[in-house]
C-alpha cells in the first residue's frame, strides 16, 4: 500500500545536523534506506518537513522507516494511506 510519510524534525536537532554539516549525510542514507517513490522537503508549521511516498508491502516496514527519522531527529511523525490516478480507479471500479 502507498503510504505518504510526513517527518517534521526537531529544530534543535535539525539545527545541530546543518552546523555539523551531517544533514545532507543523514537525509541520503535515510532516503537510500527506505527508497521513496517520491521525496519532497520544505518549511511546515515553521518545522523543516519532509514527505516521502512509500510503496509499503506490510505494516512491519513502518518500524524501520520511522527509526531514522526518531533517532536522528526527533521527528514527529505521520502516515497517511495516499493512492495515484490508477489505485484510485481501481477503486472506484470495485464499488459500481
Amino acid at each position: 500500500m502507498r503510504v505518504m510519510l510526513k517527518a517534521q524534525f526537531d529544530t534543535e536537532k535539525a539545527n545541530e545536523s546543518v552546523r555539523t554539516g551531517k544533514l545532507p549525510e543523514l537525509m541520503k542514507e535515510t532516503l537510500d534506506h527506505l527508497k521513496p517513490e517520491a521525496a519532497y522537503f520544505g518549511p511546515e508549521d515553521g518545522y523543516r518537513t519532509c514527505w516521502l511516498i512509500l510503496d509499503m508491502k506490510d505494516s512491519s516496514e513502518i518500524p524501520p522507516s520511522a527509526e531514522p527519522f526518531f533517532t536522528q531527529f526527533n521527528a514527529k511523525l505521520t502516515y497517511t494511506p495516499i493512492m495515484n490516478a490508477d489505485d484510485l480507479q481501481k477503486g472506484l471500479s470495485q464499488i459500481r
